[in-house]
């Protein structure tokens, strides 16, 4: 089952290089990355799913920490949290993919975004393993996929904040 790592990091040139090569060095794989600017102009948020061990997640986290350009990290699996992905899909054969959607996968959000030439874009968010799944049955009626990665976001009062008390969490 994959680990799902949300960090605070600089938003500076070069900060997200030096979190891949982390990664890189040592030989973890990073199933999904996405980075995007927060509310504070000198900060992004990077959220990866990776499928290394408990042990690997722990020293992964810690190694993390240790970056000059991180200012906190969290592992979302260790908390309440929830996680959404977003998948484009296009297809030939609308009214049979939406069938298979509505019938197995009522917990996908989806709606068409274009229609033409016969070929209709869908856009499906949902939890990871419920778009891959789908995406495994649908594989015969697609022509085209792209996927954001996964996005997380703890429950409740815990969050990712800069206060000192609350810069690493794992």
């Amino acid at each position: 089952m994959a680990s799902q790592i949300s960090l605070l990091m600089e938003n500076q040139p070069g900060a997200l290089s030096r979190v891949i090569g982390l990664f890189s060095q040592r030989g973890y794989n990073i199933d999904s990355l996405s980075v995007a600017p927060t509310q504070d102009p000198t900060l992004s948020r990077l959220t990866m799913t990776t499928s290394e061990s408990t042990e690997v997640i722990q020293q992964i986290l810690k190694q993390l920490y240790k970056l000059i350009d991180v200012v906190m990290v969290q592992d979302l699996k260790a908390s309440e949290s929830i996680s959404l992905e977003m998948a484009l899909i296009k297809v030939l054969n609308k009214s049979e993919v939406i069938s298979k959607i509505e019938k197995n996968y009522s917990s996908l959000e989806f709606n068409e975004l274009d229609n033409k030439d016969e070929k209709t874009i869908l856009r499906l968010i949902g939890d990871t393993d419920n778009l891959e799944s789908l995406l495994v049955e649908l594989e015969d009626d697609l022509i085209e996929v792209t996927r954001t990665g996964a996005l997380g976001m703890t429950l409740g009062n815990v969050s990712l904040e800069t206060e000192e008390e609350t810069k690493v969490i794992y």
